[in-house]
């Protein structure tokens, strides 16, 4: 890995990829995991507890964010307690609404009260945001993913709404605000400057970390080449 600026947000690799969980577990560069049920289901994977219980088996000490999957909000409370069991290092991911774009509100606060460590997740308004910084208390252990990429996707700049977000949320010190969806490796650093506390991505994406500072002339290079190499390997001809 070159060598990295001090970057002050913390970066979660998010797959579903145990073999890509454990590699850059072991490299040493991540502070977390997280996790949802479509990266599980693009992996093909259909037992949700043997895979969680698996990594959890390997990575003990970092920690990992793991989705409810109910859109009932008893039902969600239920496979929330259930995750919850699964580890110290574990945070339940509860969507900041259901599928009826109902509020999760009610639930996020009953299942703090009884002291669950969860991931917020889903989120892309200043409603939301709002919404959920006037329920929570200091000591509440509260990752709030804000969907960044998402935002970014829509035309709109997530940079002064991740701003807003970090100062909003600066008086609860058991919350962090995390930067989801990245899309490229100038979000990590954008959401380094916006303050964010925590940044989700994609193993792929982490392994472009090393391009830090790469010299353009030969990253031009090593372009060029890929696409003669490319050329002649397809064995193109005109």
């Amino acid at each position: 890995m070159a060598t990295l600026p001090q970057l002050r947000v913390a970066i979660y690799a998010d797959g579903a990829n145990k073999a890509d969980i454990l590699r850059v577990y072991r490299e040493g560069v991540v502070k977390g995991f997280t996790t949802n049920p479509t990266l599980m289901a693009k992996v093909g994977l259909t037992d949700y507890a043997a895979f969680a219980k698996g990594v959890l088996s390997e990575v003990k000490d970092l920690p990992f964010s793991f989705e409810v999957f109910s859109d009932e909000w008893d039902e969600m409370e239920r496979q929330a307690l259930i995750i919850k069991s699964w580890g110290a290092n574990v945070n339940v991911k509860i969507p900041i609404t259901n599928t009826k774009g109902e509020p999760a509100l009610k639930l996020i606060r009953r299942l703090l009260d009884q002291g669950m460590k969860l991931n917020v997740t889903a989120m892309l308004t200043q409603e939301q945001i709002t919404g959920l910084r006037e329920i929570l208390k200091p000591q509440d252990d509260v990752i709030v993913s804000i969907f960044a990429g998402r935002i970014a996707d829509t035309g709109l700049d997530p940079m002064p709404i991740m701003k807003h977000a970090v100062k909003d949320y600066a008086d609860l010190p058991s919350s962090k605000v995390l930067w989801a969806s990245p899309r490229e490796v100038l979000n990590i650093y954008q959401a380094d400057e916006c303050g964010c506390h925590i940044i989700t991505a994609t193993p792929d994406l982490i392994d472009k970390l090393n391009l830090y500072k790469k010299d353009l002339n030969q990253y031009s290079l090593d372009t060029v080449q890929m696409f003669y190499r490319d050329a002649q390997k397809a064995g193109f001809r005109l």
